[in-house]
């Protein structure tokens, strides 16, 4: 098991506003929790993925976060095709290059 025990993936889906309503506000949906981060990252990568093929004008986001920490350790969102993995030394997101 990797150094930060469970990995968790997330996606946060916010519909577009409709003129006239409150904004929804993000929902959150656990994709689930993983032995490995690179298992996580694999199941956030094909969401994401998937999403963006879909057509969907929802604003979305993926991240995957190690147990007890804050600071995700990759993060994808549907306005971009650029992926971003936490440097664990530095603390900040980096663009991961294919």
């Amino acid at each position: 098991m990797d150094k930060g025990g469970v990995f968790t993936t997330h996606e946060y889906r916010e519909p577009p506003l409709v003129p006239g309503q409150d904004p929804t506000g993000p929902i959150e949906t656990l994709l689930g929790s993983f032995a490995t981060e690179g298992e996580a990252v694999a199941v956030g990568r094909a969401a994401w993925e998937t999403f963006r093929q879909s057509g969907s004008h929802d604003v979305a986001w993926w991240l995957v976060r190690a147990t007890g920490e804050e600071l995700a350790r990759w993060i994808a969102d549907s306005g971009s095709d650029v992926q971003r993995v936490l440097n664990l030394r530095t603390n900040t997101l980096v663009e991961l290059s294919h």
